[in-house]
């Protein structure tokens, strides 16, 4: 990456760029075209084996000994609910400061989603929210790594461990994240990840759920494919049989190889798309670095943030704009943003199900109505960084109080 511009330029007016830098791009290159034609020419395009290899080389990736492959992180959120008993009458610890799968795989099964608040800082789930949500239905924590900062998982794991909970992560956002040394994806009981298009590598659409227990790994693979006996997905093949059972009651979330075959090729260049993530919050922290409208996103030191989000903070008690023109002004400066999240709280569904206020988880709903997620991946180019440097503090500059 260049060296940026100083702030004196940066501060200089800022005319709109000539073409929109939309929030999202992947990067897909030559080696995942080829390898995604390599299956369609194989005349193999479902379950088959490019996603036992894909399973077999994340779970190496992660250091985790199995790796249960399926369609979307939600539908690995529900199978690591399902295979470590999670059911009806049951109640699962979840930050209201998370994407609306964390919640409603819970509520799949019959169980309750207990909200808990969110650090200021890092907007992960706050460790000392949790021991006043328990009651004796509790029976698993899911700690959603939000933006890619691992949560404090040292606190959650002995909150965990003195009442005999599971820890389910979800690692959405987490790949490749660190915390205290120790990747993400071989940390808690079980942990989803997401290959969704915007995340930090992706499949399309796609999940993986790591496990140490191979009894939970075997059951989550059964069921991700309409609960069918083992190796179901060899029944057209030469080694295959016809013949199978359905051992339970299953789901089709199984990941195709043309997915799987991304997800290879991308897993490959993993820690180099990281990099370049790294690179630009880098950028953004000196770039806003003397902005007092501007908080930037914490980093702390005992962890290896995956940078999947670049959400800032804006004091709005030092602005004259609100979020919502905020953004605006970035669009009418042809650069996307986006908000992550709308705290689950305030949702219509889960006040009118569980009466809810907006008071009632008073750091997630006062974050709300000033985070902002600034673009962040790996095909900005340093003018594309250096355009939202400058337009973030153009519109500080000129809306101050």
């Amino acid at each position: 990456m260049k060296s940026h511009t100083t702030a004196v330029k940066r501060d200089e007016p800022n005319p709109a760029r000539s073409t929109f830098l939309p929030f999202h791009l992947p990067s897909i290159a030559s080696e995942e075209i080829s390898a995604v034609l390599e299956v369609l020419n194989s005349g193999w395009l479902t379950t088959g084996a490019k996603t036992r290899a894909f399973e077999e080389q994340f779970g190496k990736f992660v250091g985790s000994p199995h790796a249960v492959a399926v369609n979307s992180a939600t539908a690995a959120l529900h199978l690591a609910l399902v295979a470590s008993g999670v059911g009806p009458g049951d109640e699962v610890i979840v930050p209201t400061m998370t994407f609306a799968a964390s919640a409603e795989v819970v509520l799949y099964l019959g169980a309750r989603p207990v909200l808990v608040d969110c650090e200021p800082d890092t907007l992960n789930l706050d460790p000392a929210a949790i021991e006043a949500a328990l009651t004796p239905r509790t029976k698993s924590i899911m700690p959603v790594h939000f933006a890619g900062h691992p949560c404090d998982m040292d606190r959650i794991q002995s909150i965990a461990r003195a009442h005999g909970l599971t820890i389910i992560e979800d690692a959405a956002h987490a790949l490749p994240a660190r915390y205290r040394g120790r990747m993400v994806g071989a940390i808690g009981d079980l942990t989803c990840f997401s290959f969704y298009a915007t995340k930090t590598i992706t499949t399309g659409e796609g999940g993986m759920a790591t496990t140490e227990n191979r009894a939970w790994a075997e059951k989550m693979r059964m069921l991700s494919l309409h609960g069918i006996s083992h190796d179901a997905w060899k029944r057209y093949s030469a080694e295959g049989s016809w013949y199978y059972e359905i051992a339970d009651v299953g789901f089709k979330y199984n990941l195709t190889d043309l997915a799987a075959s991304l997800g290879i090729e991308q897993l490959k260049k993993c820690h180099a798309l990281a990099a370049a993530r790294r690179r630009i919050a880098a950028a953004y922290d000196e770039g806003f670095a003397d902005l007092a409208e501007i908080a930037v996103p914490v980093c702390r030191s005992d962890v290896e943030h995956a940078w999947h989000l670049y959400v800032i903070q804006l004091d709005l008690d030092r602005l004259a704009i609100d979020r919502r023109e905020f953004i605006d002004a970035l669009r009418q400066r042809n650069i996307g943003a986006s908000v992550h999240f709308m705290p689950l709280h305030l949702h219509p569904f889960y006040r009118q199900k569980f009466g809810y206020r907006p008071a009632d988880y008073p750091k997630a709903a006062a974050l709300y109505e000033r985070i902002v997620s600034l673009p962040i991946y790996p095909k900005m180019t340093d003018d594309d960084i250096d355009d939202v440097i400058t337009a973030v503090r153009s519109i500080a500059r000129h809306h101050r109080r």
